[in-house]
């Protein structure tokens, strides 16, 4: 991977834009579509809350761990240079390998139809939509976003700082109406809140998958080291004071939430902020499924955007097929990385549904989470020499480890499902890959991939980037 290195004097990014670019990060389409399942799994009012506190704290832990790693090895591309330098090539191309197949297109799938669950609520009152309507929909949406992506960077770029500020507005609205019911009263759910609660090993732990997909974003905090003014002071500042402040923001949602819905009614509820906004908001209730639309397709738009460009780099450093680095003659866009992602997408939205996904994505990235955190403490015995600008205690990334591994193994003990060996499997299958394309380079593995390449070329009219900038 590739170094980059930045002086310090050029630096423009302050404390206050490095808080807002945290939150902004965070905050996307999980708020919207994990109150259901973390009440699920939790059973009662008062654990739920506690859980979504808890995932705070797990994100700030993480965030830190990440915040030494990314001060400590200055390269781009996520776990794969940390995994590369802790642990070797083979770990480091299955993060790559996961990321492309697994991570980033569930994730695009999950949103697209989150966004697909709350545009075609209006339409079925009282009653979930149809899960063939909100496939048909979440299609839809993941082509309109993959073509706009393809089309054009500038295109992408206005369109995302639109959705930006409609997230920002629905986030406020439900917060404030929130605080206005508690003040008049509206407490009576959170009485004996831990009643009736329904707690296992396994269930805390989809729980805590659900909630922590919410928080999802936390791992890239320390890519702004490279933006921030004095970074080894303000990163972990920024960290401190962002990460809590979306906290904060999900309790006051989920607060807001049970101010006007019993837990029953939230279970039952098709789609929670808009059922919220018919009790609330009366005659403008219509803004609440259009601004959480857009706010979810803003969350895609995004993912679209830096997991085109994950693949791109994959591509290009040799770890994925060679013309997923290409770029598109006429729009100067990474056209094939993009395509596949909503190839991929498209595929995942298919067989399984919101609940599905998110299980088997957050099973998938808490692999990599942990064994990137767990290489965090290899190198303080293996590395000792390492310049560490930030250095944490030993005891957050050690517990960051056993959270780790408690997310990974708890839920299959307690509720076994296929999701989790096909993870497993697709994970694995990546060694299929390394061993001829990557590691050996044979020769028959290049005939396989030269037709296709070609054919690529042709159809989509790409070139290696290095050709498309003459």
């Amino acid at each position: 991977m590739s170094n980059w290195t930045f002086s310090v004097s050029y630096l423009q990014v302050g404390l206050f834009s490095g808080i807002s670019l945290i939150v902004g990060t965070i905050i996307g389409s999980g708020i919207f579509i994990s109150p259901k399942s973390v009440l699920r799994n939790t059973g009662a009012v008062g654990p739920c809350l506690v859980v979504w506190a808890g995932c705070g704290v797990i994100g700030i832990l993480g965030a830190l761990c990440f915040a030494e790693l990314g001060t400590m090895i200055t390269k781009s591309g996520g776990e794969y240079p940390y995994l590369m330098e802790a642990f070797g090539p083979i770990p480091a191309f299955l993060f790559s390998w996961s990321s492309v197949i697994v991570m980033k297109p569930s994730s695009f799938a999950i949103i697209c139809l989150s966004f697909a669950e709350y545009a075609s609520a209006p339409f079925y009152p009282g009653c979930e939509p149809p899960p063939v309507v909100i496939k048909c929909l979440a299609a839809a949406a993941i082509m309109t976003i993959t073509v706009v992506n393809c089309l054009s960077v500038k295109l992408a770029s206005y369109v995302q700082n639109f959705l930006t500020v409609a997230k920002m507005i629905i986030v406020i609205i439900i917060i404030v109406s929130g605080i206005v019911l508690l003040i008049q009263g509206n407490t009576q759910n959170f009485e004996n809140s831990f009643e009736g609660s329904s707690i296992t090993a396994g269930g805390i732990g989809l729980a805590l998958y659900n909630g922590l997909w919410a928080y999802d974003g936390w791992n890239q905090l320390n890519y702004i080291t490279e933006e921030l003014k004095n970074p080894y002071r303000n990163l972990p500042l920024a960290i401190i004071f962002g990460i809590p402040l979306v906290m904060a923001c999900y309790l006051l949602i989920n607060i807001a939430y049970f101010t006007v819905m019993t837990p029953t009614e939230l279970l039952q509820s098709p789609a929670v902020a808009v059922t919220f906004g018919d009790r609330v908001l009366h005659p403008v209730a219509w803004m609440v499924p259009l601004f959480v639309a857009f706010s979810t397709i803003g969350s895609a738009n995004g993912t679209c955007f830096t997991a085109g460009r994950l693949t791109y780099v994959a591509g290009r450093e040799g770890h994925m097929l060679k013309f997923l680095s290409y770029i598109s003659v006429k729009r100067l866009t990474p056209l094939p990385a993009i395509v596949s992602l909503g190839i991929i997408g498209m595929i995942y939205i298919i067989p399984a549904d919101i609940n599905t996904l998110i299980n088997y994505f957050s099973f998938a990235v808490w692999i990599f989470y942990g064994l990137t955190i767990a290489g965090l403490v290899v190198m303080r015995f293996t590395k000792k020499d390492m310049n560490r600008p930030i250095k944490i205690p030993i005891v957050i990334p050690i517990a960051m480890v056993l959270v780790s591994a408690y997310l990974v193994i708890a839920p299959i003990i307690d509720e076994p499902e296929w999701a989790y060996l096909y993870c497993v499997l697709f994970i694995i299958s990546g060694l299929v890959v390394y061993f001829p394309f990557v590691h050996y380079k044979v020769r028959w593995a290049q005939k396989i991939t030269k037709p296709i390449t070609m054919y690529v070329q042709m159809i989509m009219e790409v070139v290696p980037a290095e050709e498309s900038k003459k």
